[in-house]
């Protein structure tokens, strides 16, 4: 019997303030415990939006929000036990880290929880510092150390390393694993970046124009996208769009597109990008541009003439008309 969702968000509707247009239109996901919900768009999809509808920060106008099966609709910000952690940290300039953490405690006699997962986040040796003197990436930690501390059923986390540099990134990201083994109740973790996104997440949700244009088995989602617009999205590079026959058009990932003496296509190398052991080759084609993923050292360079060929298997098939994923 498959186990009620921590989480579970339905046909939720918001609009723009003063407007009536939808800034989240008609979304629906279910999070279980110790599972992670990555969310993932463009900027202006509706993202932050969505996560402030659940967090009872901005109304909504229509669906409902149950947490544990408590429907929330109605039920004031401070009293729903979900945490939301910002872009930008929002912590108390006057008090120390240790004190900004303590605060959190719905129980005082945890304080020794401060410590733990202080230290989990590599934090502990600042415990004494005040925030104004520790990096952002320091600073945003203890934030999400804060909420986890405040023990909430639901963990809301709105692009929380977006203002880090990419190594900073990398590292926090992976502490935030940490923090998924000591905090059992359902995260949201909305994000722009495509590879952090794959990297955290359980499922996996894209959003645009404030409503799901894909969600699923992160694998899933990126190999076999349900809509043109979702491949052209999801990647460092997105999917290739191909002319196809008939009514349909054919993608590929640029890791899955062959460039040798010999194949189905032949085209000229526009440009060249060097990423370190691997390249992306462009290569104007018949069929369309085409993004190749190449070991560093393949020789193609721009104006040289090559042969493009596909893994067949990886081929995926689109509705010309409507861009949804033909079986």
């Amino acid at each position: 019997m498959t186990p009620q969702p921590a989480l579970e968000v339905r046909n939720l509707v918001v609009h723009y303030s003063g407007s009536r247009s939808r800034a989240v239109n008609d979304v629906s996901f279910a999070v279980q415990r110790r599972r992670t919900l990555a969310i993932v768009g463009p900027s202006g999809a509706g993202k932050t939006t969505l996560l402030r509808g659940i967090a009872g920060l901005t109304r909504i106008e229509s669906g409902s929000v149950r947490v544990a099966e408590r429907e929330l609709n109605g039920v004031v910000a401070q009293e729903r036990r979900i945490a939301m952690v910002f872009q930008s940290d929002a912590l108390f300039p006057h008090l120390s880290v240790r004190e900004n953490l303590s605060f959190a405690l719905r129980d005082r006699s945890r304080k020794t929880a401060v410590e733990e997962l202080a230290r989990a986040l590599e934090i502990a040796h600042h415990l004494e510092r005040r925030p104004a003197v520790l990096s952002g990436g320091e600073r945003q930690r203890v934030s999400i150390a804060r909420a986890v501390l405040s023990e909430p059923a639901v963990l809301l986390l709105d692009e929380p390393l977006a203002h880090l540099d990419p190594d900073l990134r990398a590292r926090v990201r992976n502490e935030l694993l940490g923090v998924r083994e000591r905090f059992e109740g359902p995260i949201v973790y909305v994000t722009h970046d495509h590879s952090e996104a794959l990297a955290i997440a359980d499922e996996l949700l894209v959003l645009m124009d404030g409503a799901v244009e894909d969600s699923g088995d992160p694998l899933r989602v990126y190999d076999a996208p349900a809509t043109v617009r979702s491949a052209g999205f999801l990647g460092e590079r997105p999917m290739n769009i191909l002319a196809g026959s008939g009514e349909t058009v054919l993608g590929i990932r640029p890791e899955h597109v062959l460039v040798g003496d010999s194949g189905s296509l032949e085209g000229v190398v526009l440009r060249r990008e060097l990423t370190g052991a691997d390249a992306y080759l462009y290569v104007r084609t018949s069929a369309g541009t085409v993004v190749a993923r190449v070991p560093a050292s393949n020789c193609a360079a721009m104006g040289d003439w090559v042969s493009v060929a596909f893994e067949e298997r990886y081929v995926r098939r689109f509705d010309r008309a409507s861009g949804r994923a033909l079986s």
